[in-house]
């Protein structure tokens, strides 16, 4: 199993039956592949439409219908297309239970840096600013370092898409909690020590007092 799919798998298992929820582009667009066939779950994309289904089988995309981030989808029975008027109007307007996002940087108090690339041009924001402020609970799912760097931060230092928004991070190493006092690790993966995750991490870890493996 890759690192992106023991993140996606955790994730997963965080979503209820009935939930509506939005999949950023990148690693989170995977977690629709791992949602159980009896598990009612609504995924949004915010460039039209509701009803997400898994990735398509290899031949058989249609290239009509993609994600936001443009990669080939599948839409499930009961699904609906709709302007991205009507779609953003079911974020800002608190209709979206949980959105999972990747992120440059995320910090102790669960600022999230995700749109500015250092050194690229950027078409834009993106829905990543709504998405955040309009969810009812954001989770970040990302590989805990990039190039041997933390992601995990004291303080973002790239420009913010939201201040205060994240409630959960899920990475390759563990699953971490955004609280008042810091940042709580309350799951860890067992290929791993608390000591090597605090190592790979800038921001101080609140080890939580029931520690659990990583469901995976």
């Amino acid at each position: 199993m890759n690192v992106k799919e023991i993140i996606a798998r955790r994730v997963a298992k965080e979503l209820k039956d009935g939930d509506v929820v939005n999949l950023g582009i990148g690693l989170p667009t995977m977690v629709a592949n791992f949602i159980p066939k009896d598990m009612d779950v609504m995924f949004q994309s915010e460039n039209g439409f509701i009803g997400l289904g898994a990735a398509p089988e290899e031949g058989k995309e249609d290239l009509d219908l993609v994600n936001a981030g443009g990669q080939p989808v599948t839409i499930v029975p009961g699904g609906a297309f709709f302007d991205s008027a009507t779609s953003f109007s079911i974020i800002r307007g608190g209709h979206v239970d949980a959105t999972v996002l990747g992120a440059l940087q995320v910090d102790e108090k669960g600022n999230l840096a995700n749109w500015m690339v250092p050194g690229k041009m950027v078409p834009g924001m993106g829905g990543a600013m709504d998405l955040v402020v309009g969810a009812k609970k954001v989770i970040i799912s990302m590989t805990h370092t990039a190039k041997g760097k933390p992601k995990i931060l004291k303080e973002c230092n790239l420009p913010l898409t939201a201040a205060g928004q994240v409630d959960m991070i899920v990475t390759e190493m563990g699953v971490m909690q955004v609280t008042k006092e810091g940042l709580v690790l309350t799951e860890i993966n067992p290929q791993y020590s608390v000591e090597q995750v605090q190592e790979a991490t800038e921001a101080k870890l609140i080890i939580a007092d029931d520690l659990k493996n990583m469901e995976i």
